[in-house]
């Protein structure tokens, strides 16, 4: 089969394209032929050893969704044939940017049949993430106003849409050309990210959030807490950290801010979360935007734009 591997970490042109042995799914297991994997920040940390280097050579991609090839032993859920996609690949195991992929079945879900490869695969990890930051972690009540910073993102654009359909109130941060986008997916407040008066901008569309989803805590932690009603909980989410110069330690003990870090990957149970993902694609009520696709030959340029982050929504490789 035809994929994208890497030998050495480092930037964007240790990727290569080469033939290499079908994987064969093991006891648990099932292979799936890729119609379409995802694009992700934290498939370039790997690539690169901001996160802990995976055994080499690599395989990179967390996400999948295609056709269920084959089936390992004491698989009884699913069978050849079945649509599924899923998530969780590309670090402690061999990824999806490939013809083919192995997955254990707690990473695995069926995608309905009204949503296309490329939707499945556009969701799987940024869904993951946003459900476990709003649902889990936050605790988001319907009654309550929810701030997600750059919500034209992967992550973002995702958590706007569960939120909306918790019912909540969803004010985002974004440039303004994905403002009307925004509010088609269900934001109620979207609002340019860079503005100086951006926290008296927030407050005033929205009140103060009960729930802040912040990619960027090394840049907008102070702000959260300047921002934030009385006993606002604030998830970190993505490659970033408290700045060292966190100034705003006043109002955040003030107001009792709570702030929780988080990773998808320490998901305890992948595959339900990714069928409560299957419902909601079913429903009409999420909605993934896929900015762009790409072949396993270009894939390195792929990786160059979801770090430019100059879209909305997720860009797909289609093997």
């Amino acid at each position: 089969m035809r994929a994208v591997r890497y030998h050495e970490q480092g930037g964007p042109d240790v990727l290569t394209v080469e033939d290499v042995e079908r994987p064969d799914p093991g006891d648990g297991e099932v292979r799936v032929e890729v119609r379409a994997a995802g694009v992700n920040p934290v498939d370039t940390y790997f690539r690169e050893g901001s996160y802990d280097p995976p055994e080499l050579p690599m395989i990179p991609g967390s996400d999948f969704a295609g056709v269920v090839d084959a089936v390992g032993d004491g698989v009884t859920d699913f069978a050849e044939g079945d649509r599924v996609f899923g998530t969780g690949l590309g670090n402690d195991r061999q990824g999806t940017y490939a013809e083919f992929a192995v997955a254990p079945t707690d990473r695995v879900a069926r995608l309905p049949d009204g949503a296309d490869f490329a939707a499945g695969a556009a969701v799987a990890l940024v869904g993951v993430t946003a459900w476990r930051a709003l649902v889990d972690h936050a605790g988001l009540d319907p009654a309550e106003t929810c701030l997600i910073h750059g919500g034209s993102g992967g992550v973002g654009h995702v958590a706007v849409q569960l939120a909306d359909s918790m019912g909540a109130r969803v004010v985002t941060t974004a440039s303004e050309e994905y403002h009307a986008q925004l509010e088609e997916l269900g934001a109620d407040a979207p609002v340019e990210y860079d503005r100086e008066d951006l926290a008296d901008v927030v407050v005033e569309a929205a009140g103060r959030p009960d729930v802040i989803l912040d990619h960027r805590l090394d840049q907008y932690l102070d702000f959260d807490a300047e921002v934030g009603t009385q006993g606002v909980r604030v998830v970190g989410i993505g490659n970033t950290e408290p700045a060292a110069g966190f100034e705003n330690v006043a109002a955040a003990r003030g107001k009792e801010m709570e702030l929780r870090l988080m990773s998808m990957f320490n998901t305890p149970d992948m595959a339900a979360v990714l069928r409560k993902l299957a419902r909601l694609l079913e429903a009409g009520d999420l909605e993934p935007r896929v900015s762009k696709t790409y072949d396993l030959d270009h894939a390195a340029d792929a990786q160059k734009a979801v770090l430019r982050n100059s879209f909305l929504g997720k860009l797909v490789i289609e093997p």
